[in-house]
């Protein structure tokens, strides 16, 4: 038995990626979204300024290398005409030299503008995309738990991400209960988890073991212990389809850890001594009402009944308890607390 509290099985904090003022938020608390559904804008103004003055950038740059453009063009005809000349003896070759290096420069300023060009673009989409992030978006489908931020908050988003809205995914919920350390080595992935909660425990929910975290609760990893009783967390998924589940509300869990079909059960208290290997003696009521001793062998419990794998049958009469009878009695050692 353990203790749990309900949680969402994918939690997201929806956040912005870039600085400014929230200028709409298009959802309500408890709505459900989809994904990719808008969820809040922020004042675009200030990135769609950026992505104007990038662009101008780049065009300038297109424009400065439509000039190197035609400066190597001038080079080249200018070197063609130095080496024609410098063939007939017409030239210095000093002029010759001179024109060569005029068109490696041509060459090289082309070049450099052509990297301008490459990192303009990067640019302009680096802006663009801080544009995009102005329009918040749904990651999954969920429904929104909690709104952080409000319309017309300013957001700055320079160290971390700010919070603007929680999204959860409700539709199957996690249930987390915590669980000794003296029980937990019981447990094994797979194992039916039946629940109930405060608000209806005529209802029993039941899932299905998921995970057992490896480490306690409030462990930081230091050499010694976190506190003086160690428990573990359990986890297991339930469908919540009607959403009857909500967040944190408190799970009363048992973990089945064994269990029988069709078992002969006997309350725990009329068991007497425990012996080796399932054993234990009971008294039993013989046909002249008697309580005689009998072994029998035991199976699965659950602390109130146990089942009788050998020794009795059903319709037997055992005794719970045997009570004290004081001397005035006229039949001393009157059994007392027999029971089915």
């Amino acid at each position: 038995m353990a203790t749990g509290s309900v949680q969402p099985f994918r939690l997201v904090d929806v956040g912005a990626q870039v600085s400014g003022q929230i200028k709409v938020i298009h959802v309500k608390l408890g709505e459900r979204v989809q994904k990719g559904q808008l969820l809040a804008e922020i004042d675009p103004t200030l990135s769609q300024n950026d992505l104007r003055a990038a662009e101008a950038s780049h065009e300038s740059t297109l424009a400065q290398r439509r000039g190197a453009e035609a400066a190597l063009r001038q080079a080249e005809l200018g070197l063609e005409r130095q080496t024609l000349l410098q063939a007939g003896d017409a030239a210095a070759r000093q002029d010759l030299e001179a024109a060569q290096a005029q068109l490696a420069a041509a060459r090289a300023s082309l070049e450099s503008l052509d990297a301008q060009i490459k990192g303009s673009l990067i640019s302009i989409e680096t802006v663009r995309a801080r544009l995009a992030y102005t329009r918040i978006v749904a990651p999954m489908d969920g429904e929104v738990i909690a709104l952080v931020s409000r319309e017309g908050q300013t957001v700055v988003a320079s160290q971390q991400a700010p919070v603007i809205l929680r999204l959860a995914d409700l539709a199957s919920v996690t249930i987390r209960a915590e669980v000794s350390e003296a029980d937990v080595i019981r447990l094994r992935e797979g194992q039916a988890v039946p629940f109930t909660i405060l608000g209806n425990a005529d209802k029993h929910y039941r899932g299905n073991l998921r995970t057992i975290e490896p480490a306690p609760s409030g462990y930081t990893g230091d050499a010694g212990r976190a506190s003086d009783a160690v428990f573990y967390n359990v986890l297991f998924d339930v469908p919540n389809p009607g959403r009857e589940l909500r967040l944190a509300m408190t799970a009363q869990v048992n973990i089945v850890t064994d269990e029988a079909d069709g078992a002969l059960l006997i309350p725990v208290a009329a068991l007497g001594a425990r012996l080796p290997g399932g054993g234990a003696d009971v008294q039993v009521l013989d046909a002249a009402g008697q309580p005689t001793k009998r072994r029998i062998r035991t199976g699965v419990t659950d602390n109130v009944r146990v089942q009788v794998l050998e020794g009795l049958r059903e319709g037997e009469r055992v005794v719970l308890a045997e009570a004290a009878v004081t001397p005035d009695e006229d039949e001393p050692g009157f059994p007392f607390g027999l029971g089915n």
